[in-house]
C-alpha cells in the first residue's frame, strides 16, 4: 500500500478520460483539457511527487511549486477565453492533506504561493467560468483554500476518508490541549470542529455529496455517476450566478447570516 493518497490522480485519470496532461507545470500537478457531454472542462489535480525537490511537498502537500503552478494553469484559462461568450469550466479534484510546512516554503513565501492559486480561482469564478470541486479525499487547511474552497459549488464522496478541517486531528488536539478521544467528543456536538462530511454539510457548505462503489479506483459506473454530478453542478452555476451565497443559508449558519444582515445595514 501506497504511503500516500491516490485517490487525487485515480479520480483525474478516470474523469480525463486519458487525455495526456499538460506539460510545463510541476510534476505534482495533473491538469487535462477535456469535455463533458461535449462541454469543454479543464480538470485540474494535485497529486503526490516522492521526487519533489521540496520535501514537505511529496505527499500530495500544496507548496510553493503547486501554488503556482495552480495559479498558472487557472489564469491559461482565463486569458484563453477572455473574449469567448462561453467560459469553460474547472473541475478541481480535491484530495489534499495539508500546505507545505517547511523554513524553505516559509522563507521564499508560501503564503503568496497559496494567495496567488486562490486569486485564480476567485477570478475565473468571477469571470463567469464554473468552478467546481470534487472533495475526493483529505481537504485540509491552506492547501483546500488555495485549491478547491474558491469552487462555486462544491461536491463531496461519501466516505470516511473525505474529510474537511484546518488541521490534522492530532495537530488540533494538541493545539486544543485535548486527547484526540476528547477533541471527538467535541466535535460530535460543534460541527466546526468535527472532520466528516455530514458535519461539513450541515454547515451549508456542500452543494452536493454522493456515494461510490469504489472511490480508490473509480469504476466506470462512478465515473458516470459523478460525470453527471458535475454537469448538473454546471448547469446550476450558469443558471445561478457566480457568487457564493449559496453557502449562506444553513440552519447552521443562522448566527453568522443574521450578523453579515446587521454589517450591510450598518455598512
Amino acid at each position: 500500500m501506497s504511503a500516500y493518497s491516490l485517490r487525487g490522480l485515480n479520480w483525474f485519470n478516470a474523469l480525463s478520460g486519458g487525455v495526456g496532461p499538460l506539460t510545463g507545470l510541476p510534476p505534482s500537478l495533473r491538469v487535462a483539457d477535456g469535455e463533458l457531454a461535449g462541454q469543454p472542462v479543464r480538470f485540474i489535480a494535485v497529486v503526490a511527487d516522492p521526487e519533489n525537490r521540496f520535501p514537505r511537498a511529496r505527499q500530495g502537500e500544496v507548496g510553493l511549486l503547486e501554488g503556482w503552478g495552480l495559479a498558472k494553469a487557472v489564469d491559461e484559462v482565463i486569458d484563453a477565453d477572455r473574449d469567448q461568450p462561453h467560459k469553460r469550466a474547472l473541475i478541481a479534484i480535491v484530495d489534499v492533506p495539508s500546505q507545505a510546512y517547511g523554513r524553505r516554503e516559509e522563507a521564499l513565501g508560501i503564503h503568496q504561493a497559496l494567495a496567488a492559486a486562490a486569486d485564480s480561482y476567485a477570478r475565473a469564478r468571477l469571470a463567469g467560468h464554473p468552478v467546481i470541486a470534487l472533495l475526493v479525499g483529505k481537504a485540509m487547511s491552506g492547501a483546500f483554500l488555495a485549491h478547491g474552497y474558491q469552487a462555486n459549488r462544491l461536491i463531496a464522496l461519501r466516505d470516511p476518508g473525505v474529510m474537511v478541517h484546518a488541521m490534522g486531528k492530532a495537530s488540533a488536539a494538541r493545539v486544543t490541549l485535548r486527547s484526540v478521544e476528547e477533541l471527538e467528543a467535541l466535535a460530535a456536538s460543534v460541527p466546526p470542529m468535527a472532520y466528516d462530511i455530514d458535519s461539513y454539510a450541515g454547515l451549508g457548505l456542500l452543494w452536493e455529496s454522493l456515494s461510490v462503489r469504489q472511490i480508490e479506483q473509480p469504476t466506470a459506473e462512478d465515473r458516470v455517476a459523478v460525470e453527471e454530478c458535475l454537469l448538473a453542478a454546471i448547469v446550476d452555476v450558469r443558471a445561478k450566478g457566480v457568487d457564493l451565497s449559496g453557502r449562506l443559508g444553513a440552519a447552521n449558519r443562522a448566527a453568522s447570516s443574521r450578523v453579515r444582515q446587521l454589517l450591510r445595514e450598518q455598512w
